[in-house]
């Protein structure tokens, strides 16, 4: 595109304030008279009306979103690891036998259940009650 084909106002010129009557923008500058508006360094936070109860203060809060305060920590109870096929227990085969989401990024091993079998436990959490079923059953935890 070209400076001639551009359509008319895509250049507008800059408002020269305070520069005489002539224009319309002299005397107040377009600032009004008095008060803090006219000021220099004044700036009005967003929502403020000037000391009236602002109006995102008098409608009423909506909806709650758990998002702040969920961990995303996903929970496996020794009952679940009966699911596993191998004696290994990570974040990977506990994704493959769909005991947690494929997009979780850490879980807990909760000690709810029983342990038939001795597993080899590679996971970053891991209840006390869960360790000591695991090594009474001749497991281990790392």
């Amino acid at each position: 595109m070209k400076e001639e084909n551009l359509p008319s106002g895509a250049n507008r010129e800059k408002k020269r304030v305070g520069r005489g009557e002539g224009n319309g923008h002299g005397k107040t500058s377009c600032r009004g008279h008095k008060g803090a508006g006219a000021r220099a360094g004044y700036s009005l936070r967003a929502g403020f009306e000037g000391g009236q109860m602002p109006l995102f203060r008098k409608l009423p809060q909506r909806g709650f979103n758990r998002a702040r305060f969920q961990s995303d920590c996903a929970i496996v109870n020794l009952s679940d690891l009966s699911k596993i096929t191998g004696d290994e227990v990570s974040l990977k085969t506990l994704k493959e036998a769909g005991l947690i989401r494929p997009n979780s990024t850490t879980a807990k091993l909760l000690g709810d259940g029983s342990v038939e079998k001795p597993f080899k436990v590679k996971l970053p959490l891991c209840s006390k009650s869960a360790r000591e079923k695991i090594e009474a059953a001749g497991g281990s935890v790392e």
